[in-house]
């Protein structure tokens, strides 16, 4: 299944692109599960990274995938016109809770583009259509954590709307490089 509605089969524009980057005329956003081989290789990828930005295992929050089935959730990724896998992410429901969640809560998770496709607005593409769809499934506050080694993830979510949160959450809650942000939908 497509994300079609969200213009997410519109081209890339060739103005910003990185010319080493290989030439792509096109990125589609389509939905997965948690469980698809794309979806298992790039959050192996985006372990990886989080290993060496932290200097750990990365994250350590259990994923069941049934978590990311709508209506309850989403799970995206962006394919160029070759099908590569370039991009992921997705949100899953969470109402209140000892992780101080709130009744209505979407939380943002395992947003990750490639480096090869980094630059092309497909973090910002996924997050609109992340957005769009917790909001119809009638979410009303998307919420996400990230850490204070990935500058370039908090520029993302504070440019989209984001403010640091009142109170923490999740697992890493307790975390001094945790950072927290919410967006009302």
């Amino acid at each position: 299944m497509s994300i079609q509605a969200r213009d997410a089969a519109a081209p890339i524009p060739a103005q910003g692109r990185d010319t080493t980057a290989p030439a792509r005329t096109s990125v589609e956003l389509r939905t997965v599960t948690f469980a698809h081989p794309d979806a298992v290789r790039l959050n192996d990828r985006v372990q990886l990274e989080y290993a060496e930005r932290y200097g750990d295992d990365g994250d350590l929050t259990h994923l069941d995938p049934t978590m990311f089935e709508p209506p309850r959730g989403l799970y995206l990724i962006a394919y160029d016109d070759e099908g590569t896998a370039l991009a992921t992410g997705g949100w899953r429901a969470m109402d209140e809770n000892e992780e101080n969640y709130q009744d209505g809560d979407a939380e943002l998770k395992r947003m990750y583009v490639t480096p090869e496709a980094r630059g092309l607005g497909l973090a910002r593409r996924i997050l609109a259509a992340l957005e769009a769809d917790a909001k119809a499934a009638g979410r009303t506050r998307m919420v996400l954590e990230t850490g204070t080694k990935q500058p370039e993830a908090i520029a993302l979510y504070t440019s989209s709307g984001y403010t640091p949160a009142p109170e923490k959450f999740g697992y890493y809650r307790f975390d001094d490089l945790s950072r927290c942000y919410v967006k009302l939908l």
